[in-house]
């Protein structure tokens, strides 16, 4: 017999209770303190046996093997309302999918009168006559042997060796391949959307994202920029070397980003912004329900990636109270020396405070340094008091910026173009970047330690969570008003190429770090599991 009921602390326990019949079960112990939801006989439910003809064995296998154990029902979708992850079940009597939550596999069962569906995602069989989930022995078995070979080593079949045998050649990812390597033809003074292109389809995470098809569209595909970008990552990994001409790309910036359409000279930062912006719009099917960890409160593909979370701490000068905000961040923008935003070099002093100083023995301003000025406590001064919760009144104040949670990729936006009511400019200045920077100095948590009085150490550093690798630098040559965008980008781990639209030239790491520097992509080196 085959007992299911809820346990006191409404737990649901299934239990297999074999050669004890069913009334055996009802007078045992354990069922006074349980409420039984169903007792079912040794021969299993009966409406199975309306199944079990012809080829059954073959077609349930086929389900398990194909959707549930190989875990593509993720890509099925709802034949009624199109949907997909609602509890997707398939019917066992026909090719036919529908959501369970939303009854579209019952009203198929009602209309057709077949009355076993299965779990896509669990592999459970449903009985629509019986109403429950129900157990069969056969049916059991193969569900167990399907799954065993989900995890079992790959035996070729006579087919598959004889294919072998006919074709010996393999090809192989080796350190001098060039796949995902691609030019873009240049529209039209669009090498400012080229250059991003090229750095967000050597993004490790969003390329896996794309090559494995896990977009499903709820808009009509022809204006989803999803489904492009995801197109044109088959393009670049598709083995094809002839530069790819992005006019269908272009199109759709074009309409949903109309501040960027014509053939005027665009600014890339603020493409890569309306790109996001527009992709995390359209990728809003995708995040599975699935609980977000980021401060967009949203799990789709671009805030999984991008997106980070910037905490603005306000410590009033009177009562020293501390306000503190979390905003969400796709990229960090950083003044530069030059600029007429005051600068000052810093470097951090043994015992945690700031002196002035230069960080590099060149002379030249670094990353680190314009990081250490971005989250440096800054007065407001007398103009701009705030209304104190503390003291009830406005107050004078500092503001500092630390970063609460770092996103996957790290973009860092080094403000080259100043732009004033008097002045237009485009500023030059060298800044040196590294090819691995940790970001542990510049964490809220950071911070909360100097305060504290721990100068040793952080625990994030210890274990390289804050640590980021470049695979990407885009650059500007030129003026403000004429000028022209390049990229490099990390094929393998010292491996370096240059995209300068349709053409493609290997560089030297060198290169990569003695250039301007306008956009700098960063990748975490090691993932946290969520």
């Amino acid at each position: 017999a085959t007992g299911a009921w809820m346990s006191p602390k409404r737990g649901l326990k299934f239990v297999l209770i074999m050669g004890i019949l069913p009334f055996e079960l009802i007078s045992s112990p354990e069922y006074r303190t349980s409420d039984v939801v169903c007792v079912m006989s040794p021969a299993g439910c009966s409406h199975v046996n309306g199944f079990k003809v012809d080829n059954w064995k073959q077609n349930l296998r086929l389900i398990y093997q194909c959707f549930v154990w190989s875990g593509s029902a993720k890509s099925c979708i709802c034949h009624l309302c199109g949907a997909h992850l609602n509890r997707l079940h398939s019917c066992l009597h026909c090719v036919f999918f529908g959501c369970f939550s939303k009854k579209h596999i019952h009203e198929h069962a009602k209309n057709k009168r077949h009355n076993l569906a299965i779990d896509l995602l669990y592999g459970g069989i449903y009985c629509f006559v019986c109403q429950d989930y129900i157990y069969d022995k056969d049916m059991e078995q193969i569900a167990k042997e399907e799954q065993r070979k989900k995890y079992s080593m790959w035996e070729p079949t006579k087919r598959e060796l004889e294919l072998l045998r006919h074709n010996p050649k393999r090809r192989k990812i080796t350190a001098n391949c060039t796949i995902g390597l691609r030019g873009l033809i240049n529209l039209g003074n669009t090498c400012f959307m080229n250059c991003i292109v090229q750095a967000l389809t050597h993004t490790p995470l969003l390329r896996d994202f794309f090559l494995s098809d896990r977009h499903k569209c709820e808009m009509q595909s022809n204006s989803c920029l999803v489904c492009e970008m995801s197109q044109l990552f088959q393009e670049f990994y598709s083995g094809h070397r002839s530069p790819h001409i992005p006019f269908r790309l272009l199109h759709l910036v074009w309409t949903h980003a109309r501040h960027l359409a014509g053939y005027e000279q665009q600014d890339a930062h603020e493409f890569l912004i309306a790109a996001l912006d527009v992709l995390h719009r359209h990728c809003k099917g995708d995040d599975n329900g699935k609980k977000a960890n980021n401060p967009n409160h949203c799990s789709c593909i671009i805030d999984q990636i991008f997106t980070g979370g910037l905490q603005s701490d306000v410590t009033c000068q009177v009562c020293h109270g501390v306000s503190t905000t979390i905003d969400p961040f796709w990229d960090i923008s950083l003044d530069l020396p030059g600029s007429s935003t005051p600068f000052w070099p810093l470097s951090p002093g043994s015992d945690g405070s700031v002196v002035n100083g230069d960080s590099h023995p060149s002379g030249a301003t670094t990353l680190t340094d314009c990081l250490r000025r971005f989250t440096r406590p800054e007065h407001l001064g007398s103009s701009a008091k705030i209304k104190c919760s503390g003291c009830h009144s406005y107050q004078e104040s500092t503001k500092q910026l630390t970063m609460k949670r770092l996103p996957i990729v790290a973009c860092f936006h080094l403000k080259r173009f100043e732009h004033s009511a008097k002045l237009r400019r485009k500023i030059t200045t060298y800044v040196s970047f590294p090819l691995e920077l940790d970001m542990t100095p510049f964490m809220a948590s950071s911070k909360e330690s100097r305060m504290n009085g721990q100068y040793q150490q952080p625990v994030d550093s210890l274990n390289n969570e804050n640590k980021y690798s470049l695979f990407a630098v885009v650059n500007h040559q030129g003026t403000l008003e004429s000028g022209h965008y390049t990229t490099f980008i990390r094929q393998h781990k010292d491996q370096w190429f240059k995209c300068d639209d349709a053409i493609i030239t290997k560089a030297s790491i060198k290169d990569v770090l003695d250039s301007e520097g306008y956009l700098l992509f960063y990748h975490k080196q090691f993932l946290e599991y969520e």
